[in-house]
């Protein structure tokens, strides 16, 4: 299982990238809200565009906006292994996808709790990635909703069906306690349980189990 760091919420992002770049942590996630896909927005591409300065870690991308077809060129110049997008959008997905694999991208589809599951299921040899939302997209530090783990365990049986490599990332809520039920996941994110903990590689090692 591999972890994704994130930094929404944290006081100072350069300090927390600085201090996640000397952990063993595999990604840094990005989470990009533009104030109309979700209430909240975050700070402008170009301020972003400086993560790289603070940091060698391969980013996963999360893009929580109406329109992101026109964000993937500039974050395809970014150290990007992942890009996601919600499918909920209904804006051009098999275009995103396209352009992202263009630049070499991973691209992986947000399934939001509310959402049906099945819904990825026609994507799923296209696509790299399922992000699981275990939480409401765009607040940090909320609870884990149980329910996601019956949406896994149904993603799983069908990725096996379709006989695809796509791999399922977990996202929201995912803390020490609760850890353990996502031991067979591939990726799951981890934003205040790692930066608000004093050691971030003492709280990553553990997580790992």
């Amino acid at each position: 299982m591999k972890i994704s760091a994130s930094f929404l919420g944290v006081p100072n992002i350069a300090s927390t990238l600085r201090r996640l770049n000397v952990t063993d942590v595999d990604y840094i996630h990005v989470d990009v809200m533009d104030g109309k896909y979700v209430k909240n927005k975050t700070l402008p591409f170009s301020e972003y565009s400086t993560i790289p300065n603070y940091t060698r870690k391969r980013l996963d991308v999360h893009l929580m906006v109406k329109s992101p077809l026109k964000m993937i060129d500039d974050y395809a110049n970014l150290n990007v292994e992942f890009i996601s997008v919600h499918l909920d959008i209904n804006d051009k997905i098999e275009k995103i996808i396209e352009r992202c694999h263009l630049y070499g991208m991973k691209v992986g589809i947000a399934i939001n709790p509310k959402d049906d599951i099945t819904k990825v299921y026609p994507y799923l040899s296209k696509i790299d990635l399922v992000l699981v939302m275990s939480v409401e997209p765009g607040l940090p530090g909320q609870e884990f909703i149980k329910s996601t783990l019956s949406k896994i365990n149904m993603l799983k049986e069908e990725i096996k069906k379709q006989g695809v490599k796509t791999l399922i990332s977990v996202d929201g809520g995912v803390t020490l306690d609760n850890v353990k039920y996502l031991r067979d996941v591939d990726i799951i994110v981890s934003g205040s349980t790692i930066t608000k903990s004093p050691d971030f590689q003492d709280t990553i090692t553990k997580l790992r189990g």
